[in-house]
């Protein structure tokens, strides 16, 4: 590190030019990469996909996995939607606000009696418009098809719209791209840095994420020319870009000054370049290390056989790599050339934090009782993840209080059913449609099924069955798997739909979930005992990342799944159900951010000990504890607010799947870097003693083999 870090100062022209160059291409493009994302989901060599493909292909891009519109009358007391007036106005209404190669589905008289209520008032008609490849997908048809219901009458009642794409918001068009919520936690950071630098510096980790987050979107760019990048990538490059690349220059600065003000530091015209290659030496090590855990919990979305996730992978382990290379180099040509300068107004640094150095102190005294204590709440926190349900977000709670939402929940009170608005889409030969239909009406759960002869393609049907309780609901799954085995068992038939693609993502993502676990874990293990030389320690660590994860699935299922809190915070009710990739994606981030902090601070630890131990010192458990916990526990708690204002900004994108992964993410930082990091890792440490260092003579040679040497100690001074 010394040496790169020496080769950077003398090439400090370069560097900047190259970053430079870098940067100002990443951000002329971003819009370009943007405008490249990816909108599919796609699970390929499933059956659902395989159907939604064969119905795409046979009857244009309509249904499959996007849900249909629902045109929803009721018609007033004593007229019936089964007179021959009202059909022919509904009839000529839906047949007008149908999209030109889309399809739509109401009642036309025997054999639709699913689309009338059982008192013959309300009448609901499924409308399918030619969908894009986008996160709107009927934005094109809908506001015309909204102007024409607005407008429409039957019997003097008004026609109303609703079902999961308006109720979503995912079709309004004014969905923010990043820049906005970047902005929001750039601010928020740079008053988390005024109070911790109290100087001009506090603009440096600011311009190191200006340069990485560019610098990733143009990496990005070429990733998608290798293979599909969803659209959930940028605001991931962005807004965990934006944490992760102020944290690792946070680090670095924070050592700086550390070794610029250390009294027994060398004075002189060669003190600059001594300070930042000895804070190199110690932080440039730890950020090093912790990129590459970051990188490594993230192959395991790399490794699912799930492109979606794939994508989200390759986006995310770009995020630490690029921060990382620019906090390892360009970074310390800027504190060269600017950051005494910008260190002003020049005030005393206090090395150690007196609240943590308290805390450490307390920890290390009663280590029993800290370990007991912080291991109840995180467990107590971590328990409600027992109830995790896997799902799209239940229908009913995708919006309130609008006409929309009011209008989908008179639907459920007619009885038509929840899984109205997501059914299942069978494709089924014509000739067995008579059996097929018959059988599937009547299943436990199913409340409805339409098949009109237009939906015909060749030989070719399509048979729309939907549940009464919601598709993510206990019950709605249990009929869910009803109806495709039903489906399925008859030859020459497909079914899909987006309750199919649920089904199917649950077991390609989660069928292997124990090896990928387990791998990342293990590789994670070794190369943290590689680098800090213990087996204990990383052992702990990974141990202590999993509980932490589990608390942040606790907080998610807390407040979304059981809904306590989240009309609070964001005036949504219960969604009833995890979306399915989030638990995935929040194990992949925050296993690899929470070991961010385990790592600044076992690597202090560690440098501690080593020094102790040179100076003869035999006990080094307790003082190297609590060196480590007082100078790095300002600095993890600084990093992991800045963390949680970024998540925080992401929580105000309009989507809500976003909204439940930042929840998750938020969650996870700020409990890992308090409860976990500030109280249960110290008190664990001390506990375990001098073990902690236990690192076995053949894992010894094996380093040696691998060309590993022992970190050298850093030159500063500790003073315990």
């Amino acid at each position: 590190m010394e040496r790169m870090t020496r080769w950077v100062l003398a090439h400090r022209l370069p560097v900047i030019l190259v970053w430079a160059a870098l940067a100002l291409a990443g951000g002329a493009l971003a819009g370009g990469t943007i405008d490249r994302l990816s909108y599919e989901t796609r699970l390929p060599d499933r059956p659902g996909q395989e159907a939604n493909d064969a119905l795409a292909q046979r009857f244009g891009q309509t249904g499959g996995r996007n849900a249909p519109l629902l045109l929803v009358v009721t018609v007033p007391k004593g007229a019936s939607v089964t007179s021959a007036n009202v059909r022919e106005q509904w009839s000529a209404l839906v047949t007008r606000v149908t999209p030109p190669g889309g399809r739509s589905a109401f009642y036309r008289g025997t054999g639709d009696e699913s689309l009338v209520s059982a008192d013959g008032r309300t009448t609901i008609a499924l409308l399918y418009p030619p969908a894009t490849p986008s996160n709107a997908p009927y934005e094109r048809w809908l506001p015309g098809i909204t102007a024409a219901v607005d407008q429409a009458r039957i019997l003097g009642a008004p026609v109303e719209l609703t079902g999961q794409p308006v109720l979503s918001g995912r079709n309004s068009g004014a969905q923010r791209g990043p820049i906005y919520e970047t902005l929001l936690g750039a601010a928020g950071a740079l008053i988390v840095l005024t109070v911790v630098f109290a100087s001009g510096l506090a603009v440096v980790p600011l311009m190191m994420a200006a340069v990485a987050i560019p610098t990733t979107f143009l990496l990005v760019r070429g990733v998608t020319a290798l293979t599909d990048v969803s659209f959930i990538a940028q605001f991931l490059v962005a807004l965990i870009g934006l944490g992760v690349a102020i944290d690792y220059a946070l680090l670095v600065v924070t050592r700086w000054r550390e070794e610029r003000d250390d009294p027994d530091a060398e004075t002189g015209a060669s003190a600059r370049h001594t300070a930042i290659v000895r804070a190199m030496a110690g932080a440039g090590r730890a950020v090093a290390l912790s990129g590459t855990t970051v990188a490594i919990s993230l192959a395991a979305l790399v490794v699912l056989p799930v492109p979606f996730l794939r994508s989200v992978g390759y986006a995310g382990m770009l995020i630490p790599l690029v921060s990382v290379a620019v906090a390892l180099t360009l970074l310390p040509v800027v504190l060269y050339s600017w950051g005494d300068r910008l260190d002003r107004p020049r005030r005393p640094h206090r090395v150690d934090s007196r609240a943590w150095t308290r805390i450490a102190h307390f920890t290390t005294r009663r280590p029993v009782a800290s370990v007991l204590v912080s291991g109840f709440v995180l467990l107590a926190l971590a328990a409600p993840a027992l109830a995790l349900r896997l799902g799209q977000p239940a229908t009913a709670t995708l919006a309130q209080g609008g006409a929309p939402a009011q209008a989908f929940a008179r639907i459920v009170d007619a009885g038509f059913g929840e899984g109205i608005a997501r059914p299942i889409e069978v494709l089924a030969p014509a000739g067995s449609l008579p059996s097929l239909t018959g059988e599937l009406r009547q299943l436990d759960g199913v409340t409805g099924s339409v098949a009109p002869d237009q939906w015909a393609q060749g030989d070719t049907r399509i048979i729309d069955v939907w549940t009464a309780a919601d598709p993510s609901a206990e019950q709605g799954r249990a009929a869910i798997t009803g109806i495709l085995d039903t489906a399925r068992a008859t030859p020459g038939v497909l079914a899909g739909g987006a309750p199919a693609t649920d089904v199917d993502f649950v077991d390609a993502v989660y069928g292997s979930l124990v090896l990928v676990l387990l791998l990342v874990a293990a590789v994670t293990f070794v190369v943290l005992a590689r680098a800090l030389r213990s087996v204990v320690l990383p052992l702990k660590a990974v141990v202590l990342n999993a509980l932490s994860t589990a608390a942040a699935y606790g907080v998610v299922v807390f407040v979304w799944q059981q809904g306590h809190g989240s009309e609070l915070l964001f005036d949504t009710p219960a969604i009833g159900a995890v979306t399915i990739w989030i638990p995935m994606a929040v194990f992949a981030f925050l296993f690899g951010l929470s070991m961010d902090y385990e790592v600044f601070i076992l690597h202090r630890i560690r440098e501690t000990h080593l020094r102790l131990n040179a100076a003869g010192e035999r006990d080094t458990v307790v003082a190297s504890v609590v060196t480590g916990i007082s100078r790095t526990g300002r600095l993890v708690t600084s990093a992991a607010l800045i963390l949680f204002l970024a998540f925080t900004a992401l929580a105000g994108i309009p989507v809500t799947d976003v909204k439940v992964f930042a929840t998750a993410l938020a969650a996870g930082v700020v409990i890992d870097a308090t409860l976990v990091r500030g109280v249960l890792t110290p008190a664990l440490v001390t506990l375990l003693g001098r073990t902690i260092w236990w690192f076995p003579r053949p894992m010894s040679r094996l380093r040696a083999l691998s060309g590993g040497r022992p970190a050298p100690l850093a030159p500063m001074k500790e003073r315990v």
